[in-house]
Formats: structure tokens, sequence, C-alpha cells
């Protein structure tokens, strides 16, 4: 299976596997942890990719030969069953196409995750955190390791914020369409009249920015706070100011991390929040510009309502943007996300194609 046009570009992912692999075996790679990981996971995902295009180019040989067999012979069961293999074969070929489209300038890198409780008291806390755990299982399932950076919990239940580090290849990609409103429509387990409830959350993400993109912050535009960790960190919570918030004054954006050991580290991390979410910001601007060019009607931004879970009084979770929708709620709610970040990176790079 040779598949080009910028899909996927059999050659060049061969030649980049072969430099990735004489990469990590040079051992000064090693001096340099954090750089080291991220070769050794585009390695890991590039020969999956690799190994997987083969195993499906032979495959689809195997099943076409049955095909033709099965037609010489008049068996109808080998070419019934080979057809609906091939069926099977093309969706897993259309995923394959989907993810070799992450090539957008930081598709590849790892993501900031925010969940923000919207008004509603426990209700709103407990949606938050079912939000969290939702894509911490998603992160979990794709091989990706989440490390929470900071987080405020709910008064009885839940979390009223919570911002947490997604490290994996392609992790920004895949989780750049889930800015916006999550709204859930439920039987509240905190109603002791068993009401229906609606609550809102917040996610916003940005992309973790590396070496190769340089974001200028002048010291002059910021506030920095410091205060007593509240959250987890184990024997250095609450024994010293060492969590940072920081404000970025001309925008607004307030950036905070309270779990690393030192005010040192947590001020680094906050800084690399504040590039990430200024970053975001930036190319929202841009896709709106493109928006306006076109006389197009939309919200880009974090502030609109994307996605409806409604758990009452049936199950159903509708994508506002692309209309994908399933009453497998409890799947989704799992981690079961694939469905709904597919068909919004569909959305969005078709978009993009019509400029």
């Amino acid at each position: 299976m040779h598949c080009s046009g910028g899909i996927f570009d059999w050659d060049v992912a061969c030649e980049r596997l072969n430099e990735l692999n004489s990469l990590i075996e040079d051992p000064k790679l090693w001096d340099n942890a954090d750089k080291a990981q991220a070769l050794m996971q585009e390695r890991t995902s590039l020969h999956n990719n690799i190994e997987t295009v083969r195993e499906l180019s032979q495959s689809v040989s195997e099943h076409i030969e049955l095909i033709a067999m099965g037609e010489e012979e008049g068996a109808d069961d080998i070419v019934s069953d080979a057809e609906q293999a091939l069926e099977i074969l093309k969706v897993k070929v259309s995923k394959m196409e989907l993810e070799s489209l992450l090539s957008g300038e930081v598709d590849k890198n790892d993501a900031y995750l925010e969940v923000n409780s919207g008004a509603g008291g426990t209700e709103a806390c407990d949606w938050a955190l079912m939000i969290l755990r939702m894509y911490t299982r998603w992160s979990d399932a794709k091989g990706y390791k989440i490390e929470i950076l900071d987080q405020t919990d709910g008064e009885e239940a839940g979390i009223k914020s919570s911002v947490v580090h997604v490290k994996g290849h392609n992790a920004y990609g895949w989780l750049k369409g889930e800015n916006g409103v999550h709204r859930l429509v439920r039987i509240s387990p905190f109603d002791s009249n068993s009401r229906r409830h609606t609550s809102f959350a917040s996610v916003s993400v940005s992309p973790v920015i590396d070496d190769t993109i340089d974001i200028e912050v002048d010291e002059k535009d910021l506030r920095i706070d410091t205060y007593r960790s509240s959250g987890a960190g184990g024997q250095h919570v609450n024994t010293t100011d060492s969590a940072v918030r920081i404000t970025h004054i001309p925008t607004g954006v307030v950036v905070a991390c309270q779990n690393q050991r030192s005010q040192h580290q947590n001020r680094d991390s906050a800084m690399n929040m504040l590039k990430a979410k200024l970053y975001e910001l930036e190319m929202q601007k841009r896709d709106q510009a493109k928006l306006d060019a076109h006389g197009e009607k939309t919200d880009i931004g974090w502030g609109h309502q994307i996605r409806s879970y409604v758990l009452h009084p049936y199950q159903m979770i509708k994508d506002l943007r692309t209309n994908v929708e399933t009453n497998q709620s409890d799947k989704v709610l799992n981690g079961d996300l694939d469905l709904f970040l597919e068909a919004s990176l569909a959305h969005r790079l078709g978009g993009d194609s019509e400029d």
C-alpha cells in the first residue's frame, strides 16, 4: 500500500524512521531526557503506523485474492466474508489517513488541558470531575501520561478547576477541538428530591510550546503572585508559599501551578502554560480572521457550547458542531471519545481545505 499526496508519504515516513533509529542509538541523547522521550514517542508512533500499513496492505491483497477465488468457484460465502473484511479494513485505513493529517505546527506536541466548573455549586463541580476523568481515561487508552499541574477541589465533591499536562505524540492535535463548554443534563445525585439538573463545565486546550516556537513575554506585562499550595503534593503542601499564579495583564490570561517541589519550578511551569495560552489565543484570532474573510458566523474560543451530554430522560451525547451523536453515554464518559475527536478533526480539516 503506497499512500502519498500528503496523506501518508511512505518514502518520507521510512526515511524518518531510519533517522529516528539512528538518533536514539546516540548515548548523548539521554542528556536531555525530555527531548529523548519525545523522540522515542515519535519513533514508536511512526513504527506502529508503518507496520500497520504493511499489515493492511497484505490483508487487502489476501482478501482480494479470496474474492477472485470465491467467484471462480461459485463460493458465495467466501466472497461475502472477504467483502465484509474489506469494509472493516476500509474503516481502519480511513482512521490512519485522518491521524496522518495531524500535521499542524504544534499538532505533534503535548497538551495542557484545563477544566473549569460552571455555575451551580456541587453539581457543577462533580460534572467537572467527570469531564476530567473522561479525558484521563481516554489518555490512558492512548498510552498518554497525565500530570496534574494545578487543581482546586469543590467544597463538597468534585473539582472547581484542574489543569493537566497530557504527554504523548499528537496529544494536542487530537485534543485541540475540545475547547468550549460541555453541558450535562441528568438526575442530580446531590438532590434529595431527584430533580433533573443542567450543569456546565468549560474545557480549554493549549499546545505545550517547544524550543522551535518563540513566544515573547514582557516581564512588565506580568503580575506574579505566590501562595500556599492546597492540592496534591505530598509533604511540601501547605508548608511554604511555593505555588505560583501569573496574570498576563494585556490579555487577562491567568495561569497557576502548585504541584512542583519548589517555587522556582512552579514559576517555570506556569510560564510555559502562559506561553501556550498566548499561542492558542493567537491561533484563535487567525481562525476567526479566516471565518470573517469568508463571511461565516461562528464562535471560536472557549466560551461556546460544543457538546451536550443528556443522561435523563434518555441517553444521548451530541456534538453541536458536527452533529455526531451516540446513545453510548457510559462508554464516552469512560473515555471512548474517538468518535467525536475524529469527527471534529475531519470537520476542521474540511474547513481548512476550502481556503
